[in-house]
């Protein structure tokens, strides 16, 4: 059984960064693409940014595009999310998931995908 494991998040000040990462355990997770989701309180989970197994192709949410870059290293089977110039509303818990089957059309379906990590909370004050 594949297990994540987020960590990496934490409190940052408005325009400052964190690096938040996803540790994969119990099985070879290269094949499987990877996408970073996030829930505010009070709102639903939204999709964040996903990656190719390959690493080759990346899709981001439109209010993270530019400031927000998401990477895989399937050596240490763990992916990565680089945030930068964070604001304010980025506060949320953010998650990790992997999907096994899909195409980069259907990164964003949160329903899509097979494992899910715990979280790792992010706070941004203004």
């Amino acid at each position: 059984q594949v297990q994540l494991v987020e960590s990496g998040g934490g409190l940052v000040q408005a325009g400052g960064s964190l690096r938040p990462s996803c540790a994969a355990s119990g099985g070879t997770v290269g094949s499987y693409a990877m996408g970073w989701f996030r829930q505010a309180p009070g709102k639903e989970r939204e999709f964040v940014a996903a990656i190719s197994w390959g690493g080759g192709g990346t899709r981001n949410a439109d209010s993270v595009k530019g400031r927000f870059t998401i990477s895989r290293d399937n050596v240490k089977n763990t992916g990565y999310l680089q945030m930068n110039s964070l604001k304010p509303e980025d506060t949320a818990v953010y998650y990790c998931a992997l999907m096994r089957k899909g195409s980069p059309s259907t990164w964003y379906r949160e329903a899509q995908y097979d494992y899910w990590g715990q979280g790792t909370q992010v706070t941004v004050s203004s």
